[in-house]
Formats: structure tokens, C-alpha cells, sequence
């Protein structure tokens, strides 16, 4: 069931809202981590000229999921919660998603969002539902 980076690539290409939409692209990834990235344009801006929260949101979303859709799982997210730290300073943002817990049927994750000064934009946790696990069938 192992994917590696070009499956997984293809397969979160049809995520349409995420890879046209906000134009977010896999950069690295392995069974419970993943690190995803994009450019800021100004699309993804509010009023203020900074990224709308609902953008740094799906970034994280996103990491989250290439992270835990793998070895055969089908994960949605359950829950989530998300603190702003600061403003993105920079014009590259990057999600990373790490695997705290993995459960039957329930996961657990923490996604750090950081632009490429060093910014840490904001801090996930998501919990996530195992809607299906073809390995354990």
C-alpha cells in the first residue's frame, strides 16, 4: 500500500480547491508526515494585505491530509483547531503535518505553518476519523 511522492502528487491532484485554488503543491511526504507548500499571492490576501486565515486554514488542512491518506487509509478531519501566531512575513508559505496519535479509528495531529523567513504563522491540531483502512481489511 506504500505511495510514494509522484502517486501521492497525482492523487491530491484532483483536491481542485487546493491545487487550483489556492495552488498548494506536495514537497515532501511519508506515512504520517507531510510538507506542503505555496506561494502568496495576492488572491490569497485580506483587506490588510496578509493571508486571509481561511488560507493558512487549508494549507494546514491540506498537510494534514497527504499525511494521513496513506498505507490504504481514508482519514477526514474530525476536528480542528487553529491559533494565528503572526502575520506572514515572507511570500512562501509552508504546512508541516506530524502524526501525534494513530488510532483504529481516530488520529491525531499537530501542522506547523511557516513562511521562509522563519515566521510561524499558526499552529493546528486536527483530529481526524478513519473513514476507511484497507491495510487492516
Amino acid at each position: 500500500m506504500h505511495q510514494d511522492l509522484s502517486q501521492l502528487k497525482e492523487k491530491f491532484i484532483h483536491d481542485l480547491f487546493v491545487s487550483e485554488g489556492l495552488g498548494a503543491v506536495i514537497d515532501e511526504a511519508s506515512y504520517g508526515y507531510a510538507r506542503c507548500s505555496m506561494e502568496i499571492e495576492p488572491r490569497h490576501c485580506n483587506a490588510l494585505g496578509i493571508p486571509m486565515g481561511g488560507t493558512v486554514f487549508t494549507l494546514a488542512d491540506f498537510a494534514f491530509a497527504v499525511a494521513s491518506n496513506q498505507e490504504g487509509r481514508d482519514v477526514v478531519t474530525q476536528a480542528s483547531q487553529i491559533t494565528f501566531l503572526k502575520s506572514a512575513r515572507g511570500k512562501h508559505l509552508t504546512a508541516t503535518a506530524r502524526q501525534v496519535k494513530d488510532g483504529k479509528r481516530v488520529c491525531f495531529y499537530e501542522v506547523k505553518v511557516e513562511d521562509e523567513l522563519g515566521t510561524e504563522v499558526a499552529f493546528v491540531t486536527v483530529n481526524g476519523y478513519v473513514v476507511r483502512d484497507r491495510k487492516a481489511e
